[in-house]
């Protein structure tokens, strides 16, 4: 579980590696967009040199550290960032991802979702959680065709951006019982319940 942080992966459609420098374009593009961005916890950037800052913050000192993945999602035909994937290799193991608006609807976040997945499992990572607003279910039928089980929702103070949001929490077991519910997230918030029907 404490190997390479994320090494290269191919799918039909896609490579997942690391960001480099070279990518500041892309990550502008990703993490500049306002609707890509609007259930992520992070302002949108504005200019190319936020988007090195953000390369040096979330992506360069991570690949210095073992375990986790931190990818960027490439088509084939070219190789350009469309998205990222993100697995945490402690805690949580929270699972996230964007894509690109152009990429939306067609299978992308799953197809790079599996890959990664199934690459954490044989790293020995013992479940993968991922929690999405509910107010933006697409990302939860994401989860649903990866396997994942809705587990229970909680409200939170979504920070920096000050919102209150309702959160539902999905997970995949590995190597622990079927049965075993990650309650971190249901510890830290007191407003916590199950949603009936999901």
């Amino acid at each position: 579980m404490k190997g390479e942080s994320s090494p290269t992966l191919y799918t039909r459609r896609l490579i997942l590696r690391r960001f480099t420098p070279a990518d500041r374009e892309a990550l502008l593009d990703i993490y500049g967009d306002r609707e890509v961005n609007t259930f992520l916890p992070w302002f949108p950037i504005s200019t190319l040199e936020e988007a090195d800052a953000l390369f040096a913050a979330r992506y360069e000192a991570a690949y210095r550290q073992p375990g986790g993945y931190r990818y960027a999602l490439c088509r084939r035909a070219d190789d350009r960032p469309i998205g990222y994937l993100h697995l945490e290799g402690e805690g949580a193991h929270d699972f996230g991802y964007a894509l690109l608006r152009p990429f939306w609807g067609r299978g992308y976040a799953t197809e790079a979702g599996r890959a990664v997945l199934e690459r954490a499992r044989a790293d020995g990572v013992p479940f993968v959680t991922a929690t999405h607003d509910r107010q933006n279910p697409a990302s939860g039928r994401v989860m649903q065709r990866l396997g994942m089980v809705y587990r229970y929702s909680y409200r939170e103070q979504w920070q920096p951006k000050d919102l209150m949001v309702v959160f539902r929490l999905y997970q995949l077991n590995f190597t622990c019982p079927e049965d075993r519910v990650y309650r971190g997230y249901w510890e830290q918030y007191s407003e916590h319940f199950v949603e009936k029907g999901l």
